[in-house]
């Protein structure tokens, strides 16, 4: 049976293309080492392979009920959170001070990312409950982070961010939910949400839902969008828990994946006593939520990317196993049945899903990695580092959770593809992974709503700022991969390909200002080809290092020396028939096709 993680690959993305380890040698992390890196990695894989890997058919197969009254789901998902909790993993990042590991985000993704790997519903709720604490704790007040952050950072408390409402959906300048201010500083709030993951279950104490609602007489739109701290039992100044909060469940949702988190419809303030607090200031709960939404963006991502993970390698077990057909050459029928892998076809399709997940495992990596640069640092010079840094990731982050969604899904297609006709079984896993995969195209908004939010503000703030320092690293790269004999090809197409981004951009520029929706509709091509010409940059950086692994000698022969290689035939592979579908997709997006435009509705 596949495991969950090839873990020479992810060593190799910390250790060798972003060197956490020089991490160590920052004040924050200075009482941290390799060793405890991979001690949290160890523990992390051993959990989510004996705790979290387990059930994740049975979470699939006995999806959450509830009876009006209360949910009811398999008792396997309480024991792994427990055991997920009392090993601190919620409060990772936080400060010793705060009962956390002061780890690096960037470890604390990658021992993440195994949890997502062996059982994604699961893994929902403590990722939730990480996503709400980080806001509490950046934008929450003294008396909040005590009431609420200390037991959601013990896993004693679960969180949840609420936005969605039916009649609103992805459009969150219309919700409808409200928030009037009461005598005491609390809120009454009053609204309908939708689709709120891990909106209501039994695992934990309580629930802290994130909620955003209009404080009336505010501004119209985004700009009169509060965020309040709504629990679903009422907390006391001592912490104890008060009585029920007027939050119903309305009804559960049931998806075609991610069975195991339950999707939720919540009623806020049906009785007239759903009490809230302000996080904050009034009219700026959007960009306290972004806060977690783009951190959910990465996660989700992250786990798009897990999930093509585990078809890969459940597909490269089955390849390796499964005798069927001969070389085109041999007519004999009394020879042996060769392994599938030995088909040319079957390796196309193995090396599509290893340049789609290992690349986007790179991607969401070093986002991580982006995340501790703007975090960690003194003096002018760490200040202005970490200025680019957030800006950068600003840029990527519409890449980091879009590319691994649509490409690391491709990858599960193919692996049951590469099963044939027990792919589409429930004997085999590859059919539940695309199903839980299927999801994240959607979640945290949808390739639309990331592309718009790309070309139409990522690429041209501030001048193109953060594009810029895309490319000034991208050069970086390219100059190095230039001295190399292997990879200096690569280098060049890669340059090539910047060359065709800024075409666009200078193309499509005038006419984002005298004609958005013209230069916005086809804003999804442009999401792929900078997709595209990204995860060309992670895979010739991922080449570099591989290269340097093969120069140095050690193990060059041996298992190491086949991972290395394997790595240099999948950037080849990226370069060759990823990378040039680019060129047709600005082709495309330079002549301001306006098919979609003009065509009238009632022709569908």
């Amino acid at each position: 049976m596949a495991g969950i993680i090839n873990r020479r690959d992810l060593e190799f993305q910390l250790f060798e293309v972003l060197d956490t380890e020089a991490l160590t040698s920052r004040p924050r992390y200075a009482e941290h080492s390799k060793e405890t890196f991979l001690a949290v990695l160890d523990i992390a894989e051993t959990m989510a392979t004996e705790k979290f890997a387990p059930h994740n058919r049975k979470a699939d197969e006995h999806e959450p009920t509830f009876d009006g009254q209360r949910v009811t789901m398999i008792p396997e998902v309480k024991a792994a959170l427990q055991a997920f909790c009392d090993a601190g993993f919620i409060a990772a990042a936080h400060d010793f001070e705060r009962g956390g590991m002061q780890l690096p985000v960037v470890m604390t993704q990658a021992a993440f990312s195994l949890f997502k790997s062996a059982n994604v519903g699961t893994a929902a709720y403590p990722f939730l409950t990480i996503g709400n604490a980080n806001v509490i704790h950046r934008f929450g007040s003294e008396a909040q982070k005590k009431k609420y952050l200390e037991p959601l950072l013990a896993g004693r408390f679960f969180g949840t961010m609420a936005l969605t409402e039916p009649q609103a959906g992805s459009s969150l300048s219309d919700i409808t939910t409200t928030a009037a201010p009461n005598a005491d500083g609390t809120f009454s709030l009053s609204g309908n949400k939708i689709f709120i993951s891990a909106g209501d279950h039994e695992l934990s104490e309580n629930i802290v839902h994130l909620v955003l609602a209009k404080i009336p007489g505010g501004p119209p739109g985004v700009k009169g969008i509060s965020l309040f701290i709504v629990p679903k039992f009422r907390v006391n100044d001592d912490g104890t828990l008060g009585p029920k909060n007027d939050v119903t469940l309305t009804g559960l949702i049931h998806k075609m994946g991610y069975r195991g988190t339950t999707s939720t419809m919540l009623a806020f303030g049906e009785k007239g006593a759903c009490i809230g607090e302000l996080v904050g200031e009034p009219h700026k709960g959007l960009s306290y939520m972004f806060h977690m939404m783009n951190e959910a963006r990465i996660g989700v991502g992250m786990g798009a990317v897990m999930l093509g993970y585990r078809g890969y390698l459940a597909s490269l077990d089955y390849a390796r196993e499964r005798p069927q057909g001969r070389a085109p050459t041999n007519k004999n029928p009394a020879d042996p049945q060769l392994p599938i892998i030995e088909h040319a076809d079957v390796r196309r399709m193995l090396l599509a899903q290893k340049t789609y997940v290992e690349g986007g495992y790179a991607l969401c990596l070093y986002c991580a990695r982006l995340v501790d640069e703007t975090r960690v640092g003194a003096g002018d010079a760490a200040k202005s580092a970490a200025t680019e840094a957030g800006l950068l990731l600003d840029l990527l982050t519409p890449i980091a959770k879009s590319w691994p969604s649509q490409w690391c899904l491709e990858a599960n297609s193919l692996a049951i593809q590469i099963h044939g006709g027990y792919g589409y079984t429930r004997e085999y896993p590859v059919e539940q992974f695309y199903r839980d995969n299927r999801l994240n195209p959607i979640h945290e908004g949808t390739h639309g709503i990331q592309a718009l939010d790309l070309l139409g503000r990522k690429a041209v703030m501030n001048d193109g700022a953060a594009m810029k320092l895309f490319v000034r690293e991208a050069q970086q790269t390219i100059a190095e991969a230039q001295r190399d004999r292997v990879l200096a090809g690569y280098a060049a197409e890669l340059d090539a390909a910047l060359g065709e981004i800024a075409a666009t951009l200078q193309a499509l520029g005038p006419v984002l200002a005298s004609n958005p929706t013209l230069a916005l509709a086809n804003a999804v091509l442009f999401l792929e080809a900078f997709g595209h010409t990204v995860l060309a940059w992670i895979w010739l950086h991922q080449a570099l290092a591989a290269q340097r692994g093969l120069q140095q000698g050690v193990g060059a022969q041996g298992a190491d020396g086949a991972f290395y290689r394997g790595k240099l035939a999948a950037c080849r592979w990226f370069y060759r028939w990823e990378l040039p579908k680019t060129r047709q997709w600005h082709d495309l997006l330079r002549s301001l096709d306006d098919t979609t435009l003009t065509m009238p509705p009632e022709c569908f």
